[in-house]
């Protein structure tokens, strides 16, 4: 069996309690695919996306929904070394990936938060390219760990409880939403799926922030000491998005702007 196929099945054989079911789950919780969809799956060069790839073409195989996908990666300045070792993982996982070039690692140096710039301004060159491409949505790679990351940093560094959102509408690209079936997933077990195959992926490639601890580890360290101290802590975390007693909260707000 050539090595692709050995490493989709691994994904609904070895790991399909912790990988497949949870994707599952979420398309299905938060309806993230509808029949005639065209999903432009946005490849980073990390272990997350080329997952997600795998697991939505596993679903357009073998699942009940109609749908296509197109894979497409965003050059955001990466070295050569980066993007050979992408195109190298995109070969070995028999992936067909659109390439198109936006300069962004550029565009953000000298910021002060060049992480959340650098966030903005991929989305949006990802909405307008998978829109020319004809598709009406994006799946990013975001996983268990980011929501949780998310929830934490927002309460911490902003005073305020908001989460990642699994499926959002683009106030800017009408027609486009965002999805992010790795939503119930855990990036434990991505790892696991990584090493299990002997699949070695970029980090943040980003020559802006290389050198610096960003806010998100910093929040993946807090995770740890809280799930060391408090068993299934991260897991009442997100459970806690979904038992919001506006009675006993002071004050909310609801904002129409795409966000997270």
């Amino acid at each position: 069996m050539e090595e692709y196929k050995e490493i989709e099945r691994s994904i609904i054989k070895r790991f399909r309690k912790e990988i497949y079911r949870p994707f599952v789950k979420a398309v299905s919780d938060f309806n993230l695919i509808s029949d005639g969809d065209m999903i432009a799956v946005c490849i980073s060069g990390g272990k997350d996306s080329f997952l997600l790839a795998k697991c939505l073409e596993e679903l357009m195989r073998h699942g009940k929904i109609n749908f296509s996908l197109k894979f497409i990666l965003m050059n955001p300045g990466y070295s050569e070394e980066h993007l050979e070792k992408i195109k190298n993982n995109a070969s070995k996982l028999n992936l067909d990936i659109h390439y198109f070039e936006f300069n962004v690692f550029e565009q953000i140096r000298g910021s002060v938060s060049p992480c959340y710039l650098c966030a903005r301004k991929r989305r949006g060159a990802l909405y307008s390219e998978a829109q020319k491409l004809g598709c009406n949505k994006i799946a990013l790679g975001h996983h268990f760990d980011d929501v949780i990351e998310t929830i934490l940093m927002s309460m911490i560094y902003n005073g305020e409880f908001k989460t990642m959102m699994p499926i959002l509408d683009s106030s800017n690209f009408e027609g486009m939403k965002l999805i992010r079936p790795l939503y119930f997933v855990h990036e434990s077990d991505i790892m696991s799926w990584c090493r299990y195959n002997h699949l070695e992926f970029i980090d943040c490639a980003c020559e802006v922030t290389k050198k610096h601890i960003g806010k998100r580890e910093e929040m993946k360290k807090l995770m740890e000491v809280l799930n060391t101290y408090y068993e299934g802590a991260t897991l009442n975390i997100m459970n806690a998005t979904y038992n919001v007693n506006l009675n006993t909260i002071i004050s909310h707000y609801k904002s129409d702007s795409e966000d997270n």
